[in-house]
């Protein structure tokens, strides 16, 4: 037993699925499998049923998981406390991002840790907000900038930063479009979305069935690339943030439009582990994240709002 094989079942065991699990963590499907089946012969024990839809853990898989999640957390706390230990290097902060704040400001957050955190090096990890919680509860992290609406996870600090608005983005026309059309008007499109387990996509779902509105999904997509390529291509609309899409709306690639009546929210959240210890240069780190938050709200001007002001002009 090794520590990769417990990094891969914990893997496996959170997205359901080896394909996908063999996707996130870049290895091939057979390598994947045959270090589970290694695994399970070292174990005398099946960990994982096997079935059209995925995998599911069974009894002996649910001990492990927990056990693996424990062991993972205390090797990146054991490496963070030893990275710390010697006065010559500069500590680590390993901040994961989802994919619209990346674009946004990404080079912009390089260069100001550059400034604001001189003795900290950092790694910027990006992902979907939901691998990020669990990258956070694995201890891979040391804090996350995620968007959601699901309860807190067990082990995780969160704090509501903002409030940002998605935008309904469509195949660019010759004809200027209205700044705004009502939720029931953008769902009569054909759209392209994440899939079920993303944020966006619940919302959507959530919001149609409160409404009593049709909701046309012709498409799915995990790659935030392929859904752009499909609205740039008008093969479909969609709901996306403003920095998902950026390069493409100021390239006027796509069109976009804010929802009047009913407008979709979500909320970006600060995460970190609930018993991290206090870094040497903590005071830097909270003028870094600081920063990061007044650069996003200028990114999004109107589309967000900090937590606890007033909604922003329509």
């Amino acid at each position: 037993m090794n520590l990769r094989q417990l990094q891969y079942f914990v893997r496996i065991a959170e997205v359901g699925n080896i394909t996908r699990a063999a996707e996130q963590l870049n290895v091939a499907q057979p390598a994947l499998g045959l270090q589970i089946r290694q695994l399970e012969q070292e174990l005398h024990a099946d960990l994982l049923l096997r079935h059209s839809r995925g995998v599911e853990l069974t009894e002996a898989g649910k001990l492990l998981l927990e056990r693996a999640r424990r062991l993972l957390q205390d090797v990146e706390e054991i490496k963070r406390e030893f990275r710390g230990v010697s006065g010559h290097e500069q500590e680590m902060l390993i901040l994961g991002l989802t994919p619209s704040i990346m674009l946004q400001i990404g080079p912009d957050m390089l260069l100001d840790a550059k400034q604001t955190m001189p003795n900290v090096s950092l790694s910027l990890v990006e992902e979907l907000s939901y691998g990020l919680a669990m990258s956070l509860e694995r201890g891979e992290l040391n804090y996350a900038f995620a968007y959601g609406t699901d309860e807190p996870r067990p082990g995780v600090e969160r704090k509501a930063i903002l409030i940002e608005e998605l935008l309904f983005v469509r195949p660019a026309v010759d004809t200027p479009l209205p700044e705004s059309l009502t939720l029931a008007e953008a769902l009569t499109h054909d759209l392209v979305q994440a899939g079920e387990r993303d944020m966006v996509q619940r919302l959507l779902k959530s919001a149609a069935e409160k409404y009593t509105l049709n909701l046309r999904i012709v498409y799915e997509a995990q790659s935030i690339p392929a859904m752009r390529t499909l609205v740039v291509r008008g093969a479909a609309s969609s709901f996306m943030p403003y920095g998902t899409a950026v390069e493409e709306i100021r390239a006027g690639k796509i069109a976009v439009q804010r929802i009047s009546d009913t407008p979709l929210t979500r909320t970006l959240y600060l995460l970190k582990p609930s018993h991290a210890p206090v870094s040497r240069h903590q005071d830097a780190i909270d003028s870094f994240l600081d920063t990061i938050v007044k650069r996003l709200l200028e990114s999004l001007g109107p589309l967000a709002r900090r937590v606890g002001a007033s909604a922003p002009n329509r």
